[in-house]
């Protein structure tokens, strides 16, 4: 860091400035939030160009993010401080601001980051009954490092992408791509359901979903804080709807309190996940019958909080070899079993009960989900990042696989109190049959 800093001092930004970027660079990279508010007040300001802005927003980690802004700052001209400075203020990155303005001689040594925090910001929240704790300062919402939802344009899949993987993949190019559900309770019935607080932050996340599905070409409806009835009746009327016949696929995404298997209404009662799913199968949706159900669940799957081990330095372990078991010579019976019928005639093909579907949770089971007060949950945050970033050539399975690594990287930022430190680990089951991707933006020439 200390070699990149000495190239950022060559030009632009006056020397005391420089020195108050440089002196506080770790906290910075380490706390700043550059959201999409942020990036257009330097834009406004000239500070930074289109193609700067583009690249930073490109960035994967907040981490990184910051560190390619702290590169340009310096190289930007004398306003260029003074302008990051007022950014922070229209951010609320108030405690960010005060940092970089106070005297180094009021300073002395850097200030430790727990003095940094503001708390008067938001703390974070997990996505559970939170009356099953005691209501201290502790246990409110508090603001985590996470991202801003990112609005970068998705990705477009280029033609020649498209005409190499199209034969091996679902088929994806029905415009609309599909419809897409998204509820989203985020106001609870305090009679009905004291003890699930509002879901500050929710009203964020089924914004995303629904500008991220609407960019990648489906039709979105969003429903907001139905009571588990209203959402057994909304799902009922979404699975009949005779669009499912002309496009390719569909998209589900349910946001709420929950716990292991199910989610909470507004009135305090659980809709089961399993009859959700089961709402969508063969048997139940013949419309969707071998077309991709694509489901994402915002909720808690149980109370504890993943607070994170230690890394340990290593080789790497090796892992036994999976072994699968054969099927029990029902092959062969089924052959005998056709052989029986004879000319009794041609019989229709069968599929399993359940089948093509993908589901993304934002927790394991038993853990808790960790949702930002003012920037959404982190679950839907990488999601919304690494659809429109890589859509374009990542098949979905991959794309869960890297909004996997990316909460896996994530840490609560919440000092002194339980949430500090915290993790959350997200993942996804599936039963597609082939490669899905939603090639976005592109349409085959008839």
């Amino acid at each position: 860091m200390n070699v990149r800093w000495s190239k950022m001092l060559e030009c632009g930004m006056l020397e005391r400035d420089r020195r108050a970027l440089r002196r506080r660079s770790n906290i910075l990279i380490k706390q700043l939030v550059v959201d999409e508010l942020l990036i257009q007040s330097l834009q406004a300001d000239d500070i930074l160009t289109e193609s700067m802005a583009e690249s930073i927003m490109a960035e994967q980690t907040s981490q990184k993010r910051s560190w390619r802004l702290l590169l340009f700052l310096p190289k930007r001209g004398p306003r260029a401080f003074s302008s990051f400075c007022s950014a922070l203020r229209e951010t609320e990155q108030q405690h960010l601001y005060d940092l970089l303005t106070q005297s180094p001689e009021k300073d002395g040594k850097d200030t430790p980051v727990e003095r940094c925090v503001d708390y008067s910001l938001p703390l974070p929240t997990q996505e559970e009954i939170a009356a099953k704790r005691a209501r201290t300062h502790e246990s409110m919402e508090f603001s985590l490092d996470a991202d801003s939802p990112i609005n970068t344009p998705v990705l477009p899949c280029t033609p020649d992408f498209y005409l190499s993987h199209c034969h091996q993949s679902y088929k994806m190019n029905s415009s609309p791509r599909g419809l897409a559900l998204v509820i989203s309770n985020v106001t609870f019935d305090p009679c009905a359901a004291p003890d699930l607080d509002p879901r500050k932050g929710g009203e964020v996340d089924d914004e995303v979903l629904r500008k991220v599905f609407t960019e990648l070409d489906y039709l979105v409806t969003v429903h907001r804080d139905l009571t588990a009835q209203g959402m057994r009746s909304c799902i009922e009327n979404f699975c009949r709807r005779p669009d499912h016949r002309t496009v390719d696929s569909c998209v589900v995404c349910l946001l709420s309190h929950g716990v292991d298997g199910a989610i909470y209404g507004t009135d305090g009662q659980l809709l089961q996940l399993d009859w959700v799913f089961k709402s969508f199968d063969n048997a139940h949706c013949p419309l969707l019958q071998n077309k991709p159900k694509i489901f994402f669940i915002q909720a808690c799957r149980g109370e504890e909080m993943d607070c994170g081990v230690e890394q340990i330095d290593g080789p790497a372990r090796t892992c036994s070899p999976c072994c699968e078991q054969l099927d029990a010579g029902r092959e062969g019976q089924g052959d005998a079993h056709s052989r029986q019928r004879g000319d009794m005639g041609r019989p229709r093909i069968k599929l399993p009960q359940r089948s093509d579907m993908i589901c993304g949770f934002a927790s394991l089971k038993g853990t808790a989900a960790m949702r930002n007060t003012k920037r959404g949950s982190w679950f839907i945050q990488e999601l919304n990042t690494t659809l429109r970033l890589q859509a374009r050539d990542t098949h979905l399975a991959d794309i869960m696989v890297q909004v996997n690594r990316r909460i896996k990287e994530r840490e609560g930022y919440a000092p002194g109190t339980a949430h500090h430190r915290c993790k959350e680990m997200s993942e996804f089951t599936s039963s597609l049959c082939k490669d899905l991707y939603l090639f976005p933006k592109y349409q085959p020439q008839y």
